[in-house]
Parts: structure tokens; C-alpha cells; sequence
């Protein structure tokens, strides 16, 4: 339970750091994001998600 809630501190800390230091620049991405179809961004979302799942067991791997 605990990495759990450690992973979710770290996701809010990443996000907040975006929302803190460049908010102008959000508003860019976002945009970005819209013109970007909606296949390719369920696509890089999976991406994501796979990278995300083989980091998390690499790390437990790693911690023994």
C-alpha cells in the first residue's frame, strides 16, 4: 500500500512542478495535444502505460 501512495506523490509532485514553474506552456500543450488524433494518443498512452508497468517492475526487481 505504501508504493502506491508513494507513486501517487510522485505523479502530483511531476504535476504540480508543470502547473508551478510553466503554466504558459501548458496551455501550448494542451493545444498540441488536441491536434493530435485520437488513435495516436490511445497509442502513446499505451506506450506509456507499458513503459510505466516494466519501470515498476524493474524497480521492485532491483529493490530485491
Amino acid at each position: 500500500m505504501s508504493f502506491v501512495v508513494l507513486a501517487i506523490g510522485l505523479v502530483l509532485v511531476v504535476e504540480g512542478l508543470v502547473f508551478a514553474l510553466a503554466p504558459s506552456r501548458l496551455d501550448e500543450l494542451v493545444d498540441l495535444i488536441r491536434r493530435i488524433p485520437p488513435e495516436t494518443r490511445r497509442f502513446i498512452g499505451l506506450v506509456a502505460v507499458a513503459l510505466g508497468t516494466a519501470l515498476i517492475w524493474l524497480a521492485q526487481r532491483l529493490a530485491g
